[in-house]
């Protein structure tokens, strides 16, 4: 497999020159915040990320007046933030203008597609300081062939492959590669765009979905073909300024849509954090092997990353292969991240802004996160179901994702719907209360995984011989 995948030439990397954010702006802002000022703040985003990332946001010393556009209806019934539906993200001038009338100093970015349609761009040559990649650099998820292509530039090590734009050449490698093979859509696809082939036939049908049948549109023109890996995945996250970076945390997902790992891929069905799987050894590896040579490329190709990477990990017999990078907070693990943040979230962006060595402090309490989602997700669902009971909610910290407010009712608005975080001493207790909790909120139209967390919880059992 490997050699036939090096035996086609790759493509060429092509990168437009960044702007980068002018640190000036994040300096005065620090300079008002220790004299004692707040300043208005907006996070631009409706999914469960936002809604985590603005409620951590809420606690901080220095936040004035708390934004959120478009948000949902969980941001909406927050005393501590302001929600903005009717105000469109897309449309970088009225978002400009919207924060100069309201003396909005601080914008996050949270969402891949407003980073990738160059909203911060957009903000910072209007002077507005924003946590986020530029366009350019979100190449990095927007465009798995770029990605993949740095990979190959800068001996990132991940799965061998192709692209094709061609759908007959994409089937002939196919066909000389064997199965299992994995096919994924170059552009954005709300984290659906990647089929497991099993077979030569799932993965024609594959290409025929996503370059003839415009399943994903424009996302599926350009493919990628990659061998199968295996072993554990794992999501791991750092702060990058240019060359600089810094070391989160980490967290596992579950993508798949059912118990077991079964069904289709999903945007998340649930997480945890920290994976067990993410050993301090290999956690190490990640930065030297993948993250710093990443942060290098960028810079190397004039494209700088300034932002939050989200290294999406393969690991194997201890040490961890690159499946794809993202530019964002992941959800649901943002989720499971903020709930053990316990440094001022705020001021930790701005400084990373300003460019400054940022080290946050997290519980070291795990938590875990179950997604209800629409019954018929990942395909097709129905919107407006009723969701009761979300108040009585005890031992859990309830995050809205496709919700909205229908005559002072939450209804369902999208795919996943809410996300169930809650924390414990070791895993099984967050994983119970998470349950609970799930278990106390009204939803007929909704499902979820009952597996969340079952690698860490399988782990932890065998390490205490039980």
């Amino acid at each position: 497999m490997a050699s036939q995948m090096a035996a086609v030439a790759g493509a060429s990397l092509q990168a437009a020159p960044a702007r980068s954010t002018p640190r000036r702006r994040a300096a005065a802002l620090a300079v008002r915040c220790a004299a004692g000022g707040k300043q208005n703040v907006l996070v631009v985003g409706s999914g469960g990320r936002e809604h985590a990332l603005a409620w951590k946001l809420a606690q901080s010393s220095s936040c004035g007046t708390l934004y959120v556009a478009p948000g949902n209806a969980g941001t909406q019934l927050e005393p501590s933030m302001v929600t903005l539906p009717q105000l469109n993200t897309s449309n970088h001038d009225q978002v400009i203008s919207f924060c100069r009338e309201k003396g909005i100093e601080f914008v996050i970015v949270g969402p891949e597609q407003p980073l990738v349609e160059g909203l911060v761009d957009s903000l910072s040559a209007a002077g507005i300081t924003a946590f986020g990649p530029t366009a350019a650099a979100a190449q990095l998820e927007g465009s798995k062939a770029f990605m993949k292509n740095l990979c190959r530039k800068y001996n990132i090590p991940t799965a061998q492959y192709e692209t094709f734009t061609d759908p007959a050449a994409a089937k002939a490698f196919i066909t000389q590669c064997g199965a299992p093979i994995v096919v994924k859509t170059s552009g954005l696809a709300a984290g659906k765009g990647v089929i497991v082939a099993q077979t030569l036939e799932e993965a024609y049908q594959a290409v025929d979905d996503m370059m003839l049948n415009n399943a994903f549109g424009e996302a599926g023109t350009t493919v990628v073909v990659e061998e199968f890996l295996t072993g554990e995945e794992a999501s791991f996250f750092a702060f990058i300024d240019g060359e600089n970076c810094i070391p989160l945390v980490g967290a596992q997902d579950h993508k798949a849509v059912g118990d077991g790992d079964t069904g289709p891929n999903t945007g998340g069905m649930g997480s945890y954090s920290p994976a067990p799987v993410l050993t301090p050894a290999i956690e190490q590896q990640v930065m030297e092997d993948l993250v710093y040579p990443t942060a290098r490329g960028m810079c190397a190709e004039g494209t700088p990353f300034r932002g939050v990477l989200f290294a999406g990990l393969m690991i194997e017999n201890g040490r961890a292969k690159l499946l794809e990078h993202n530019v964002r907070f992941g959800d649901p693990e943002c989720q499971s991240l903020m709930v053990r943040l316990q440094s001022d979230l705020l001021e930790s962006l701005q400084a990373q802004c300003r460019g400054e060595q940022v080290k946050l402090e997290w519980s070291p309490d795990p938590s875990l996160t179950v997604v209800l989602a629409a019954k018929g997700y990942p395909g097709s669902y129905a919107k407006g179901g009723p969701i009761r009971n979300l108040e009585a909610v005890t031992g859990a910290k309830v995050f809205h994702a496709g919700t909205a407010m229908k005559d002072g009712q939450v209804v369902s608005a999208g795919g996943r719907v809410l996300g169930v975080t809650a924390t414990g001493k070791d895993v099984v207790e967050a994983q119970r209360k998470a349950y609970a909790a799930v278990d106390q909120i009204d939803f007929p139209d909704g499902f979820c995984r009952r597996d969340i967390g079952w690698r860490a919880v399988a782990r932890l059992r065998e390490g205490a011989g039980r």
